[in-house]
């Protein structure tokens, strides 16, 4: 039996893992998201919706596909070209890429805002400092002055000058209804899912089919990449991006890529 069958997920720091191991992707993500919830920022079900996730990644060989960087692309275009642009964060995403959501924020100039389906007091404080100690200034999420329309329970609760009234708004890891919600909104919708058959990324306008450990880093390059960039170029970017060339291109990947 070689080394790398003997690694366990089970450690306590993610620096142990060793980052040769071929899958070492699925266990830095399988160990931030227990060290989440023993941390009080994800709840037990994102243990759930996790491992559905590393499933599809690992049908895609647990790498960004072509289309996947054009739509990582395109979305940092939407992002930088947005009047409002903001990414909401829930429990897996502050769990994942705290730094990464907050390094992306700063190279679109985005807000950040927790939204739970599972939304208690403590677990909103707990995400807003975990993310204040990953470099945030100002997380908004706490007010929850308004609703998203046409959807029940917690989840339906955003901040007025957030969500509720953002352009563009990134959805990474979402359900289908609050997708679907925001879509009716008249949003500008970036869902970052790797499953390309669920409601999600079928309503958004640029989904993203990758492991959020990689499309986050991958949009945040493509925006500083185009900072300078004409709004002209952008508005090109956007519009040459097939939403459903993407869709199609994962699933494709999925069902008949080799492993």
């Amino acid at each position: 039996m070689s080394d790398y069958d003997t690694v366990s997920a089970d450690v306590e720091h993610e620096e142990e893992i060793p980052e040769d191991h071929p899958r070492y992707q699925d266990l830095l993500t399988r160990h931030r998201i227990e060290a989440g919830v023993e941390k009080g920022i994800t709840h037990l079900q994102g243990m759930h919706a996790e491992g559905r996730g590393s499933a599809f990644d690992y049908l895609l060989g647990e790498e960004t596909i072509p289309s996947a960087d054009d739509a990582e692309r395109a979305a940092a275009a939407h992002l930088l070209l947005a009047d409002h642009p903001v990414l909401s964060i829930n429990g897996n995403v502050a769990a994942l890429v705290p730094g990464e959501m907050v390094e992306l924020a700063e190279a679109t100039g985005a807000d950040l805002e927790v939204n739970l389906f599972n939304r208690t007091p403590e677990r909103i404080d707990a995400i807003v400092d975990h993310l204040r100690e990953h470099g945030a200034d100002e997380v908004k999420g706490l007010e929850a002055d308004a609703h998203i329309p046409n959807l029940d329970h917690e989840r339906s609760k955003v901040d007025a000058d957030g969500i509720y009234e953002a352009d563009v708004v990134l959805v990474p890891l979402e359900d289908g209804d609050r997708a679907e919600a925001l879509d009716e909104m008249g949003k500008t919708e970036i869902v970052i899912d790797l499953n390309p058959l669920s409601r999600s990324p079928q309503v958004a306008d640029v989904p993203i089919v990758d492991n959020i450990i990689r499309a986050v880093p991958n949009v945040t390059d493509h925006a500083l990449e185009l900072a300078g960039a004409d709004e002209a170029d952008l508005r090109t970017i956007v519009a040459n991006f097939d939403r459903e060339r993407a869709l199609e291109d994962a699933e494709e990947r999925i069902r008949s890529g080799e492993l």
